[in-house]
């Protein structure tokens, strides 16, 4: 009894020496522990460091480490790259007499596909009345942005806009800062605040933008500008996708900025493997999203090359076929060969998708960087728009029309029509967004009047020029054009006919207006790469030589059939 109750005294001080023991014990243990860790760790980093900075022993991709470069002309083919040219303020005097000139170029294709035209573009320093003429269509984007968002409306006071409006405003002021309108300042805080606005925009079933946003709020809206979504555009953001590449190449230190904004898109539904380009809409009885084909010859083209740009193969949709042709004053002018009966789409021939892809991509493939200026890599498509030119030309010398056909918008009712070269099987044809003959509405368009004078140096577009250059309000911009039939002026003011009209301008004084990249490695290659995000949005990766779209050609028009 008595040792019974001496180990009962005894056990607390016995449990507590114990439990002591094993703290000790196991402390010991995870110190040691922690050191051969330790030890361990570091003998291995020195090791890994070298390898993932790029050692002999380097096993892990080149794109998984980010810098896996998208590859170029200038690098296949080890020219020299393009650079990108001087504000108009900083070109030295003498600047337009050191430019390479095409010595014994032949008009055609080249043995690769290329096309030299025969004819030129205009180069050299603004005159005061083109000068002016700038300033007056930077002014519409002075009038119209809203503080609030630094979105520009598309047609005067309407507040209302479009991703393809949009990319006009990011045209006019690039315009405007290359021609010394405006100072970095200016450039900066406008470009700052549209991105900031566009990354923060609420996307179309949290895919990709809405046709139509509301330019005070930043708001969803449909074509009556009340709340609501109704799809994206293929085409609207084809178009955005090209000034993204060029303000990104252009000015590197926007880079991550613009990177950021389309890393928030989700891509998986507006091109298919075949390279086709899909918009959406939304079906008004069971309000589901639809998927539907997009574009037609000359802006479905256009639009592709603004994804290629990006990375991404819109093999089928860079090509022109399905064409056919219509023998107009004797040119063969090409037009869409879907029909609309079928296929549920207008085929409308006009000028502005053939102007963008000669001023703003000099009518080259997306990844040459190193052709001359004379040598147009994407060949058909300087073909095909050397065929728009002649035509309107051939127009004017036959009928006595001044000819520049692009679509345009009107004031008042039906507010936009499609003033065509040819369209539902007729020349010269214009029509409402309904099929409805209007020809008391064609014109004789500004935008494309100047960027036809901008690409073609010719006696008939002096003519044009002399028509337009002076047309204008100066508080509110260049008007959109002139009625064909007499009835004066186009009395309306829009921020495509502006920002078109302030890139031919440009085009003039600093040429092909897209520049190369001059970076390494681009965020938009390399983020999401240890995530599923890049697969489930259809990020690309940076494009190779076996990626590039193949250059076609077409059958030339020689002369005339008839």
């Amino acid at each position: 009894m008595k040792s019974d109750d001496g180990l009962r005294k005894r056990s607390p001080w016995w449990g507590i020496v114990v439990f002591c023991m094993a703290v000790l014990s196991l402390g010991g243990a995870s110190y040691g522990v922690g050191i051969s860790a330790r030890k361990i760790f570091l003998a291995q980093e020195e090791e890994i460091i070298p390898i993932i900075a790029g050692g002999a022993l380097d096993d892990i991709p080149a794109l998984m480490r980010g810098n896996l470069p998208s590859v170029t002309t200038s690098m296949v083919f080890g020219e020299e790259r393009h650079v990108k040219p001087p504000r108009m303020c900083d070109m030295p005097e003498d600047f337009f007499e050191t430019l390479p000139r095409a010595q014994g170029a032949v008009h055609g294709y080249d043995k690769y596909n290329g096309y030299i035209r025969k004819y030129r573009a205009r180069r050299g320093f603004l005159n005061e009345r083109e000068l002016r003429a700038a300033r007056v269509a930077w002014h519409y984007f002075e009038t119209y942005t809203q503080p609030n968002t630094g979105l520009a409306n598309s047609v005067g006071n309407y507040p209302s806009t479009t991703l393809w409006d949009t990319a006009s405003y990011i045209a006019g002021l690039v315009a405007a800062y290359e021609l010394c309108l405006i100072e970095k300042p200016e450039f900066d805080r406008r470009i700052t605040q549209l991105l900031t606005t566009i990354k923060g925009l609420e996307l179309f079933r949290k895919e990709l933008p809405n046709k139509v946003y509301h330019t005070q709020t930043g708001a969803k809206v449909d074509y009556t500008n009340k709340p609501g979504e109704i799809g994206f555009s293929a085409l609207d953001i084809g178009r955005f996708l090209v000034w993204m590449r060029i303000c990104k190449n252009r000015y590197p230190y926007l880079a991550n900025t613009i990177d950021s904004v389309l890393l928030k898109w989700d891509f998986r539904n507006v091109l298919d493997a075949e390279g086709l380009m899909f918009g959406a809409y939304v079906d008004s009885e069971t309000d589901e999203t639809v998927y539907a084909q997009e574009g037609r010859l000359g802006y479905e083209e256009y639009a592709a090359k603004g994804f290629a740009l990006w990375g991404f193969q819109p093999r089928l949709a860079h090509r022109a076929e399905p064409f056919l042709t219509a023998s107009i004053y004797g040119v063969q002018v090409p037009y869409d060969g879907r029909d609309p009966r079928v296929f549920h789409s207008q085929n409308y021939v006009v000028t502005e998708s053939y102007l963008q892809d000669g001023l703003e991509l000099g009518f080259d493939m997306p990844h040459d960087d190193s052709s001359p200026a004379w040598v147009h890599t994407d060949g058909w498509r300087a073909e095909f728009a050397d065929r728009i030119y002649q035509v309107q030309e051939n127009r004017w010398r036959q009928t006595g029309f001044m000819t520049a056909r692009s679509e345009h918008n009107v004031k008042g009712p039906p507010y936009f029509t499609y003033d065509t070269i040819f369209s539902d099987g007729y020349p010269w044809n214009t029509v409402t967004p309904r099929g409805d003959y209007v020809p008391d509405h064609a014109a004789v368009s500004g935008k494309a009047a100047l960027g036809l004078w901008a690409l073609w140096d010719t006696e008939y577009t002096d003519v044009l020029y002399e028509a337009m250059i002076e047309l204008y309000d100066p508080e509110n911009g260049m008007f959109e054009g002139l009625y064909e039939r007499g009835q004066g002026r186009v009395e309306i003011f829009t921020a495509n006919n502006n920002g078109i009209i302030l890139t031919a301008l440009l085009h003039k004084v600093q040429g092909t207006i897209l520049t190369p990249y001059i970076g390494d490695t681009e965020v938009w290659y390399t983020a999401f790469r240890d995530q599923d995000i890049r697969l489930l949005r259809n990020y690309p990766d940076p494009p190779q030589k076996e990626d590039w779209l193949p250059a076609l050609r077409h059958s030339v028009q020689e002369k005339a059939d008839f």
